[in-house]
């Protein structure tokens, strides 16, 4: 497993893959929960796709795992709203789906779902994503884990890379973004230590199957 801890290693990692293709690559972004892993993805799309460009020709996108949530309606059903992204809360079928779409080569818009983080929820059709993207950012949480359901978006991907900060800042970022969409300090603290902790760790014992480890980078 290689490493990399600056954008423009990544960034040109990922402009060799887009030239060495022939159709669209979808790389994976992988890591605990608060390693950094969307703001290090929207930070190479941003910096890869030329601002005076149209959305529709940017060759670099960005496909976030959370889209793929269950709702908390279903949640409460199956009796899971309290492990709220632990591996068993997600559509992970649906997830490897359309990232095998979006892998195939296209002529036409493929639209995939985001999520909201003030109301916690997915949200369907939300990101377009247009036949000029060549390179395809996904990531989440489980993109390494070693069951059936998840192997099939491992298989989907032509990389995956592991985001490893500082674990104390991986604590603190993860603890404040609960307190920004809504939980008051005390909740936000107890989730990150009882619900988010046992998801760290277990995504932890995947990392030696990335192709490329991404450590100390902060955003």
């Amino acid at each position: 497993m290689s490493s990399a801890t600056t954008l423009t290693e990544l960034k040109t990692r990922l402009l060799a893959l887009a030239g060495t293709t022939d159709g669209p690559v979808i790389v994976g972004v992988t890591g605990a929960p608060g390693a950094g892993k969307t703001t290090l993805v929207e930070a190479l799309v941003q910096a890869l796709n030329p601002e005076d460009q149209p959305l529709e020709s940017h060759r670099f996108a960005h496909v976030p795992m959370d889209g793929f949530h269950l709702s908390d309606r279903e949640l409460t059903r199956l009796g899971l709203l309290q492990r709220k992204g632990a591996p068993e809360t997600f559509d992970a079928g649906g997830y490897a789906a359309l990232l095998e779409r979006l892998a195939a080569p296209r002529t036409a818009v493929v639209y995939a779902p985001g999520f909201e983080r003030t109301l916690e929820q997915p949200l369907a059709g939300d990101i377009p994503v247009f036949p000029a993207a060549r390179v395809i950012l996904t990531e989440g949480n489980y993109l390494l884990l070693d069951r059936p359901e998840w192997r099939q978006v491992r298989s989907r991907c032509a990389e995956v890379w592991f985001c490893e900060p500082e674990e104390e800042l991986r604590v603190e970022r993860l603890v404040e973004r609960h307190i920004r969409f809504g939980k008051d300090p005390v909740t936000a603290a107890a989730w990150v230590q009882d619900v988010d902790q046992p998801n760290a760790d277990l995504v932890r014992t995947f990392r030696q199957h990335a192709d490329l480890l991404i450590h100390g980078w902060v955003p």
